[in-house]
């Protein structure tokens, strides 16, 4: 059980007010494990659909990566449907498509309807180290315009200057569709408005033991929960609970550093017109100006989800040769958090039983597929579970290896992609 760790975020957050522990027997319709975005999502749009809703997080709300993440909103997933298709069949491409933009939409639905402040602002844009990197972007803009995404612009090296002030990219590709956000801010918005909707959160309070029937009894250690269903939203998170959700999937480490406060008129010189960034290498960068003007700078994996020792090490060599005019810039706050990564690098939605749920795997388009998880799970037991279905119908491949090698092939997979991108081929 802890607090937040020290990060940018959970500094411009209000955290002052806990939710309790659970400390008592209860009944619902439905025990959501996880307070992340997949488990905030859940509960919201099963408190709105009229159920009775309690979440249980063994920290506080958005501890693991809900709370520690780039903030960027980036749609779709971190495989395009064009290779959905390929490989598991036109039908699966065709129905992952059609909800492509959707998580996105559930954002900004949250902050324009339902009035979550979570210093949102819209604009992204995905930039190319090389040739190869850019006709993939051409591509992905044909691509992404069939299905419905007319906010798309290519940008060749010279316009990329009114985007990012670099010369490190050769060109780029602008979605309207796309933005950032504070990402603890929002899972605290999403956090209240569920107890506004009658829903039931508990902090600190870990799950110790899952019973399961036709009725479910989650254990915690000074409470536990009878609920017709379960949702298990524990994802890189989820430790020894549910250890059959834990063999197809690796935690992996992302880390992020955030500049001392910058100005409105160095910050301009970055990042004109305030968008959010992402490169097209394997191994991405991605950085963005933050609400009170700082550099938000991320990027590498470490595989197997272990804290490195010195992260500003790590991630200092990749901010300066993106901006060298940042050359040994005070670095205020450093931080690390895992995501969950997949072989297919699809998310992995399944049940266990018929009344338990589970949706992980995120391979990092976390911040927009979990909402939609969200709504789709919801959807999947008030009856309607064709969406969720086409997810979960998706084959849950095993890592190479099995647990004991996975991490060092994982990383030598990724040591000759990364290579790949470095020689543009």
């Amino acid at each position: 059980m802890s607090d937040y760790i020290d990060s940018y975020y959970s500094f411009s957050a209000d955290t002052s007010t806990p939710y309790p522990q659970l400390n008592e027997d209860i009944n619902a319709d439905v025990c959501v494990l996880g307070g992340g975005f997949t488990g905030l999502s859940s509960a919201l749009h099963l408190a709105k659909a009229g159920l009775s809703v309690v979440l249980v997080e063994a920290n506080r709300i958005g501890f693991g990566a809900t709370g520690r993440n780039g903030g960027q909103i980036v749609n779709s997933y971190s495989r395009d449907v064009d290779t959905v298709s390929q490989k598991y069949g036109q039908q699966a491409g065709d129905a992952l498509a059609a909800m492509m933009f959707e998580g996105g939409q559930i954002i900004r639905d949250l902050i324009e309807v339902d009035n979550i402040d979570c210093d949102y602002v819209r604009g992204g844009a995905f930039v190319a180290v090389n040739g190869k990197q850019m006709r993939e972007l051409e591509h992905h803009q044909r691509l992404w315009e069939q299905h419905g995404n007319n906010a798309m612009q290519l940008h060749d090296q010279s316009s990329l200057g009114s985007i990012i002030k670099s010369q490190r990219y050769v060109g780029g590709l602008t979605d309207g569709l796309s933005g950032h956000i504070h990402p603890l801010k929002l899972a605290l918005g999403e956090a209240k408005l569920i107890t506004q909707l009658g829903g039931r959160i508990f902090e600190q309070s870990p799950v110790t033991k899952v019973e399961t029937g036709e009725t479910t009894i989650v254990h915690t250690p000074n409470g536990k929960i009878r609920a017709k269903f379960m949702v298990v939203a524990g994802n890189a998170y989820l430790s020894h609970v549910m250890p059959e959700l834990t063999k197809k999937s690796m935690p992996c480490g992302t880390q992020i550093v955030t500049t001392e406060v910058l100005g409105e008129e160095l910050c301009q010189q970055l990042i004109p017109q305030n968008h959010c960034i992402e490169d097209c290498n394997y191994l991405l960068d991605y950085f963005r100006i933050t609400a009170d003007q700082r550099l938000l700078y991320g990027g590498g994996v470490v595989y197997g989800g272990r804290d490195p020792k010195d992260i500003e090490r790590l991630v200092r060599p990749k901010l300066e040769k993106t901006f060298p005019q940042l050359k040994g810039i005070k670095i205020d706050f450093a931080w690390t958090g895992n995501f969950l990564l997949t072989l297919s690098r699809l998310p992995e939605f399944g049940r266990l039983g018929h009344n338990i749920y589970y949706m992980q795997g995120y391979s990092g388009h976390g911040v927009t597929c979990t909402h939609l998880a969200g709504k789709l799970v919801a959807e999947a037991i008030k009856g309607q579970a064709s969406r969720f279905d086409a997810f979960s119908q998706l084959p849950h491949l095993p890592l190479f290896g099995g647990r004991a090698l996975q991490i060092p092939f994982t990383a030598l997979g990724a040591s000759y992609y990364n290579l790949r991108d470095q020689l543009g081929i």
